[in-house]
């Protein structure tokens, strides 16, 4: 493993154990070289996924990147970090349930969508006002005006 802060390929695992929820396995690493230390997480990988974008682009299907949308939806709400990684963990396992090695990114999408319809409201709303590209207020108020029925994306 590389070091990210020296960049030398020689670096050493001091300790590993599982993540709380058994998904990963954590390692903590020490960089012979320049003697930082840095954490890596290593997960099971089903199949690669590629992600199919509106034009037809098509890029690597990044967990991280999921995560990243969800945490900064989730910005200064009460949802525990442990917890947020056990749902995208769950959506990674859907997506690579599917049996298809391409996935539409407003697939990824709506499932961010419904898992955060569980989580928190606010987070729901923030989502959808990026993922569904709201222009005013009003756009604000059909949306929320949705969330007393049944319709979650």
């Amino acid at each position: 493993m590389r070091c990210p802060f020296c960049g030398k390929d020689d670096t050493q695992v001091k300790d590993s154990r599982p993540t709380d929820d058994s998904q990963a396995i954590r390692r903590r690493r020490h960089c012979p070289h320049c003697g930082a230390r840095f954490t890596t997480f290593e997960r099971v990988q089903l199949r690669e996924l590629t992600v199919v974008k509106e034009h037809g682009k098509r890029e690597p299907f990044d967990r991280d990147k999921v995560l990243r949308s969800m945490q900064i939806a989730l910005r200064k709400r009460p949802v525990d970090a442990d917890h947020l990684e056990r749902v995208v963990n769950g959506i990674v396992r859907q997506l690579e349930s599917t049996g298809e090695n391409e996935i539409p990114s407003d697939r990824i999408g709506q499932l961010v969508m419904q898992e955060l319809a569980r989580l928190d409201q606010v987070a729901y709303v923030r989502f959808a006002s990026v993922y569904k590209n709201f222009h005013e207020a009003r756009d604000f108020e059909e949306f929320i005006g949705t969330l007393g029925g049944t319709d979650k994306g």
